[in-house]
């Protein structure tokens, strides 16, 4: 269940469905709706919104880099992503809508126009790891398909791709050193190892991931 492997082409399918389920997820939210809790302790919908953003604008500095080979980092300083995040409870529903839109048709522009070449240049990203552009699809599709339920507005982790589960769940279990996982739907094994509600019984409790 767990040992899903996961192409380039699988990854930017994941990427590009994970992006739709995300602007759905925001589509109806009024101020009231967005100011509200997320299912991310001590995070807004407000505040989850700019992450996903920001996170579209931090991947794009990933895209020039592997575009130009000028370096590029993810954010300019430590205290950028946090800056990106704490955004959100200042800007409107529509400004919010409208950020996560945007960042994600730019993002996906970049990707689009990388030549074979430039997909295999070297990119290093926000946590230090040094990972060919290949690798860009694969980290914009983890922000948006597990951000995409953790907006609490209807989307849950069975309406996530199989294959992106399967291929999550074997990312986490194995950075996360589990062996001997709860038997149990898929959707449900990918969220309790993401730290995300879920409904197996008898499983430990994990931290959030991501």
């Amino acid at each position: 269940m767990t040992g899903g492997t996961r192409t380039f082409a699988d990854a930017r399918e994941w990427a590009r469905a994970g992006t739709a389920l995300v602007l759905d997820a925001v589509a109806g939210l009024d101020e009231a709706g967005f100011s509200a809790d997320s299912a991310l302790p001590g995070w807004t919908r407000k505040h989850l919104a700019a992450h996903v953003a920001a996170n579209a604008d931090a991947l794009g500095n990933l895209v020039h880099w592997a575009a130009t080979g000028e370096e590029r980092p993810m954010y300019a300083s430590a205290d950028e992503r946090a800056a990106g995040i704490a955004r959100g409870p200042g800007l409107s529903a529509d400004e919010l809508r409208s950020w996560l839109a945007g960042s994600a048709h730019r993002l996906a522009e970049g990707l689009d126009a990388l030549t074979e070449e430039q997909w295999r240049r070297e990119v290093v990203t926000a946590q230090g790891r040094t990972v060919p552009a290949t690798e860009l699809p694969w980290m914009r599709a983890r922000e948006t398909c597990v951000h995409a339920a953790d907006f609490g507005t209807g989307v849950s982790f069975a309406d996530l791709p199989e294959g992106f589960l399967a291929a999550l769940a074997g990312e986490i279990s194995t950075k996360r050193g589990l062996t001997g996982l709860p038997d149990g739907p898929l959707p449900e094994v990918a969220a309790w190892l993401a730290g995300r509600p879920h409904t197996l019984a008898d499983a430990p409790g994990l931290g959030p991931w991501l």
